[in-house]
């Protein structure tokens, strides 16, 4: 898909961008023009997606929790720039509450709300020398419902919170944060899932759309918030859901 390069000259940071959403979120970016550097800890599948995105694509190999990598990855960006950073790594644990340790539940916010801030604190002076900034948080429908999976409905409603605090923070320097919602996307990871047939009777009753989404129908979301088209909006939150939390 080309959108007329409207992200020309952009530069962009995926992390988890190796498959599922993350991909499909790097490839509609270097359609639309951006320099997209993909983050992920496995630099073989990395090197993989990139070879196979039409446009401008470079591996990053770094693990998000780690704050020597992570400062390793941003002293890499820091010679071109970046413009737009999307915090997609999200990492779940859908057992019971009774058997989710404190360590547990210290990891997922590790991974799913501490280094997302960091990342931000980084890219926030980057963003600023270029006039430039978009940062969009993936975050889930879990933030704003539940089903139990504490850990992570926890982790998720701590990051569309950080999404607000981040955008109240950096207007100022022209960057806007914002937060795209996902809903049940058949991704790799939920290949499992997507082959239930009572989740997918489930879907068919509670959304609008009545079935799972495909990963690539994530990307325009996140592209139109990464555009100059979205210049005026901040700290909100779109759900790509099928219609998940309007449907009852």
């Amino acid at each position: 898909m080309n959108t007329g390069g409207r992200l020309e000259g952009r530069v962009a940071l995926v992390t988890g961008a190796a498959r599922g959403l993350g991909y499909e979120i790097a490839k509609r970016l270097a359609a639309d023009g951006a320099a997209v550097f993909l983050g992920g800890r496995d630099s073989e599948a990395l090197h993989g997606a990139c070879e196979s995105i039409d446009g401008i694509a470079r591996p990053l190999p770094f693990d998000i929790t780690d704050a020597a990598a992570t400062a390793a990855a941003f002293a890499t960006l820091e010679e071109g720039g970046l413009d737009i950073l999307v915090n997609n790594v999200g990492e779940r644990d859908r057992r019971s509450l009774e058997d989710i340790t404190r360590a547990d539940m210290a990891r997922l916010l590790d991974a799913n709300l501490v280094a997302p801030f960091d990342l931000a604190r980084r890219a926030g002076p980057l963003m600023r020398a270029r006039g430039y900034g978009r940062i969009i948080n993936i975050t889930s429908i879990a933030a704003e419902i539940a089903r139990g999976d504490a850990a992570y409905t926890a982790s998720k409603g701590g990051l569309a919170a950080l999404t607000r605090a981040l955008a109240a923070e950096l207007g100022r320097d022209g960057i806007t944060v914002n937060s795209v919602a996902p809903g049940y996307f058949a991704t790799e990871a939920n290949a499992a899932m997507v082959a239930d047939k009572a989740i997918a009777e489930h879907l068919a009753r509670r959304t609008s759309l009545g079935r799972w989404g495909e990963p690539h129908e994530i990307a325009g979301a996140v592209a139109f918030l990464a555009s100059p088209d979205a210049s005026y909006i901040t700290g909100q939150s779109i759900a790509v859901d099928g219609g998940y939390l309007a449907h009852f």
